[in-house]
């Protein structure tokens, strides 16, 4: 069998959809394609969804509305997609797994995938597109310290973690294709893993 077909068969023995965490830059959108492509089941991408649903951009929505109201309307976005769509990938903004509300969603509904980057591969991935509005409050790399050192550990509840480090996201794609069968081995039956969660896995 070839690893294309391992992937799929992966993707068809899935039965949670994979919502991919952290920080802004940290490759959540192309990895989450990527990775999507590889267990051959759709792709959604939150921010984007939410700018469809408001008919407005991101930045607009922070500046008119404010992040409260973004988290809030992201989280109903979020738990749109997980009623409607079984079996997905969903890459989700920096802030969504920081709401305790959507957090404990996301947990409850999905595996949970943690993308850790370093400081300096988020800097440098945000600073090719200027369309982050927590990052135009002040210096970028400060910012991006203080988010980093508030949302990692909460990032660190995910049921899976992958370092996001400079190289091919197919790198990365196939470490999350790899943990993600490793936990499939190892769940324990049905009738003795009721209140357990299926996905604990730490790279």
């Amino acid at each position: 069998m070839t690893k294309k077909a391992d992937s799929k068969k992966l993707g068809q023995a899935l039965n949670r959809p994979i919502i991919l965490i952290g920080m802004m830059g940290a490759g959540k959108t192309t990895v989450g394609r990527r990775l999507a492509t590889a267990l051959d089941i759709p792709f959604f991408d939150a921010d984007m969804e939410i700018e469809r649903a408001a008919g407005m951009q991101i930045a607009d929505i922070f500046e008119a509305y404010g992040e409260e109201e973004f988290r809030h309307g992201e989280m109903r976005v979020i738990e749109r997609l997980l009623k409607e769509e079984k079996i997905h990938v969903l890459a989700t903004g920096g802030g969504a797994f920081i709401r305790p509300e959507t957090r404990a969603l996301i947990q409850e509904k999905a595996i949970s995938v943690w993308l850790k980057a370093d400081i300096d591969i988020l800097l440098a991935r945000t600073a090719k597109r200027d369309t982050r509005p927590l990052l135009r409050q002040g210096n970028p790399r400060e910012i991006l310290e203080r988010l980093s050192r508030q949302r990692d550990p909460i990032y660190a509840e995910a049921s899976i973690t992958v370092e996001s480090v400079k190289g091919p996201h197919k790198e990365i794609v196939d470490r999350i294709l790899h943990l993600l069968q490793s936990s499939l081995d190892r769940q324990p039956e049905p009738e003795t893993s009721k209140n357990e969660s299926q996905f604990r896995v730490k790279s």
